[in-house]
């Protein structure tokens, strides 16, 4: 569903209840909820399903799972325990199902965490994800608000999922072509969510399907604060732009490029192939993380050996949000 619609929902819902315990709930929206148990401890709650985006129902099993305990991660938190969530054409086979079951379990065993049950739907379309609880301190939470003027906006994953994730079903790419990308989808945040706690990171989200420009935006207040990226900074999976030269664009980006309409300005020198790329709805992405630059290396050295992240961006202040993108 896409951002617009998402709110035109919520608009009709009752407003959230407002206890002291909770921390981030309906009426503050991020990437989990936060339940307050005590002055050390907070509960964080996700859940995240979606339909096949590779063939191989291992690997998609473990995408989605690695998909949902981002959250958790985004959130600074720790995995604790997780809950299928399966709907499943019964006509396809019981192997089947197991394959994609294995995978988020060993997701899961990876996080730390523990499978602990679920629920199965017999649906015409395989759909699999998780709702996954785990823990977090009340006071070293990870927010989506907290990035100041002066702050630098950290990527920790490639972008163009979405538009690999097209071409695919299309056939303009196998699996095998599509190895690096998979491989990166299947990874978790979990490095990245303790280097940034452990940079002091501002302010954190992670990039999924309102795209890097929907969710960058949601990492500005209403007032105070913009951003500017370079296109030039931003990292691609192999691929990606040849693929979206070709038109394989999905759907929700065009649904994250007209709820940004008027919020973001761009560079004449930023091509439509570039401004997809940026609209384009990821699964399983990477971590957006506002840092002070002087805690940058700090940043890097919590990171394990070889894994990647890219400055892509910088905070400024300004009276309305805005995005902008340069060359």
């Amino acid at each position: 569903m896409g951002p617009e619609d998402l709110r035109k929902v919520l608009r009709l819902l009752p407003p959230g209840e407002l206890r002291e315990e909770i921390l981030v709930g309906l009426d503050t929206p991020d990437d989990a909820a936060v339940y307050r148990l005590d002055g050390e401890r907070a509960l964080v709650h996700t859940l995240d399903f979606f339909t096949p985006i590779v063939d191989d129902p291992y690997r998609f099993g473990r995408i989605a799972a690695a998909n949902a305990l981002s959250d958790i991660y985004a959130m600074g938190g720790t995995p604790l325990s997780a809950m299928n969530i399966v709907c499943f054409p019964c006509s396809l086979g019981m192997d089947m199902l197991a394959e994609i079951l294995r995978g988020g379990h060993d997701a899961v065993h990876e996080a730390g965490a523990v499978v602990l049950g679920g629920h199965t739907v017999d649906d015409d379309e395989p759909k699999y994800g998780l709702a996954v609880t785990g823990m977090v301190h009340p006071g070293r939470m990870l927010t989506r608000k907290g990035a100041r003027p002066g702050d630098a906006l950290v990527l920790t994953k490639p972008l163009g999922t979405g538009i690999l994730a097209t071409a695919l079903k299309a056939g303009f790419l196998s699996e095998e072509e599509m190895e690096e990308t998979v491989e990166g989808m299947a990874a978790l945040n979990r490095e990245a969510s303790l280097a940034a706690l452990a940079a002091g990171a501002r302010a954190c989200t992670d990039v999924t399907g309102f795209g890097l420009l929907g969710h960058l935006f949601e990492m500005l207040p209403e007032q105070g604060l913009a951003c500017e990226i370079s296109i030039s900074s931003i990292p691609l999976y192999p691929r990606t732009r040849e693929m979206a030269a070709m038109g394989m664009i999905p759907a929700g980006a065009h649904r994250n490029r007209d709820f940004l309409a008027g919020r973001v300005e761009f560079d004449v020198s930023v091509g439509e192939v570039d401004r997809d790329i940026l609209y384009d709805p990821q699964t399983s992405g990477g971590l957006l993380v506002a840092l002070p630059p002087d805690k940058l290396e700090e940043f890097r050295a919590s990171l394990p050996e070889g894994q990647r992240w890219f400055r892509i961006g910088e905070f400024f202040a300004r009276s309305s949000p805005i995005i902008k993108i340069s060359a």
